[in-house]
């Protein structure tokens, strides 16, 4: 098979219909110089908004050339996976403060192991059907900046809470990539950033993570603090963490494109009940109900002990009830110092509302 025909409209219609065939809503393909977005990572960094996360520093290199991670790529396949639930309650549950938020992503199956399988497949069927080919496929797994990697093989553009968006399907969506060594046709950018003077999802930000329009403070977020963080939260933070226990979608919620977002994949439905269940029943399982619970669930990567660190907050901004309050009480000194520091201060703002409730009411 001749070098031109690698370049041939038909090689990408193919490619993309087989994409759809397998669930993905987008494709696009880029070249993997990403040279234009180096400046804006390495000032990121040397701002420290990467808070603790210090693995992006010390795999730079890797984030700033992709042909590191595989030999010989001359392209990136970007794709698309989308994720939204089909009944989104999202308010109702964030106007309830003894129900949980945990993050839409996560109330259905973890997606690292279910977009690995489907772009090894679309990988597979590329090598058979198409050409053979040296490749290698990430979901989330290895350093690379997929947003940047995505908007410029056309998939959208990179709104100012720094996620992915789309015309047509919003920000509710995965993104995943295939490194290959095939020199395949590069895909047109159609979509140019249409945030125009919308503020929305900065001015939404529940601990004003957003520095700036396309700046985001990681150790303001509330993604980061309940999933990566390690330690106390601070305490300046807590409050205005609400309920959300698991990640934080506030500036999604808000975004006037994500009117247009499709429903997602089924596999990403709400399971167990996540999607309205009380941060007390969650506060009250043990260790192997949370194993059994999350399995197969991105919540695993907070893993136990965190997640009752990030629900004891959850339950100090809630009602002050005699249950919440006893088991409380009944967890201090099982779980460590941070667990037990959260603990006080929920106790703390549990009593002193309850101090200013009338007399009579709930």
């Amino acid at each position: 098979m001749d070098a031109s025909w690698h370049q041939s409209s038909e090689v990408l219609n193919r490619l993309t219909s087989e994409a759809k065939h397998l669930g993905f809503s987008k494709l696009g393909i880029t070249d993997p110089d990403v040279s234009a977005h180096t400046p804006f990572l390495r000032q990121w960094l040397a701002d420290g908004h990467h808070a603790s996360m210090q693995w992006i520093e010390a795999h730079q290199a890797l984030r700033e050339d992709p042909r590191q991670l595989q030999p010989n790529t001359q392209r990136v396949i970007s794709v698309a996976l989308d994720y939204k639930p089909e009944a989104m309650n999202d308010w109702d549950v964030l106007d309830s403060p003894d129900l949980a938020y945990i993050s839409r992503y996560a109330l259905g199956r973890d997606y690292h192991k279910l977009f690995r399988k489907r772009l090894n497949r679309l990988s597979t069927w590329l090598h058979d059907a198409v050409t053979p080919h040296g490749y290698r496929v990430f979901s989330d797994s290895a350093p690379i900046l997929e947003k940047h990697l995505a908007e410029k093989a056309g998939l959208g553009w990179i709104g100012k809470h720094t996620l992915l968006l789309s015309r047509e399907g919003g920000s509710w969506f995965f993104l995943g990539e295939i490194l290959t060594d095939c020199p395949l046709p590069v895909t047109e950018v159609t979509e140019q950033p249409r945030c125009g003077s919308c503020t929305a999802c900065i001015d939404v930000c529940p601990t004003k993570a957003f520095v700036a329009p396309y700046q985001l403070d990681a150790g303001k977020c509330i993604s980061y603090l309940t999933i990566e963080h390690k330690g106390v939260i601070p305490e300046s933070l807590r409050a205005p963490m609400g309920n959300r226990v698991f990640g934080c979608d506030d500036c999604q919620l808000v975004c006037p494109w994500n009117r247009y977002a499709k429903l997602g994949d089924p596999a990403f439905r709400p399971r167990h009940g996540l999607d309205h269940i009380t941060l007390l029943e969650l506060f009250n399982w043990d260790e192997a109900r949370f194993l059994e619970v999350t399995e197969g669930s991105p919540i695993r990567r907070a893993g136990y002990i965190k997640f009752l660190e990030n629900i004891a907050i959850g339950l100090g901004n809630g009602s002050p009830s005699a249950e919440v309050i006893a088991a409380l009480n009944q967890r201090f000194g099982q779980y460590g110092e941070t667990l037990d520091a959260h603990i006080i201060w929920a106790l703390s703002q549990l009593s002193s509302r309850a101090e200013t409730t009338p007399s009579g009411s709930t």
